[in-house]
């Protein structure tokens, strides 16, 4: 639940609707936004650059954070320093 929670963050950051998000990032249906939110599904691998655009946030802060959540031991075997992204996880 931890990565919807944080894309859901980063687009009220951003101030948009998942409305307005599904539209920049050229989805016919809002409702994956809210998939993605509330962790019933991925952002695809492919299309990482648009969502950070639409979210406005850095290509390769969004992956890194993804991949902890997606991926987490892949993560840890890249041994990504998470402690410079502007992120910074909630306790749970």
């Amino acid at each position: 639940m931890r990565g919807g929670r944080y894309v859901r963050e980063l687009r009220e950051a951003a101030g948009l609707s998942q409305r307005q998000l599904a539209a920049l990032i050229g989805l016919d249906f809002y409702t994956f936004i809210s998939q993605i939110e509330t962790s019933r599904g991925r952002i695809p691998p492919d299309s990482y650059r648009i969502w950070a655009e639409a979210l406005q946030v850095d290509v390769k802060d969004l992956v890194i954070n993804l991949m902890k959540f997606y991926d987490p031991v892949t993560s840890s075997v890249l041994d990504a320093d998470l402690t410079d992204l502007n992120y910074r996880p909630h306790a749970l």
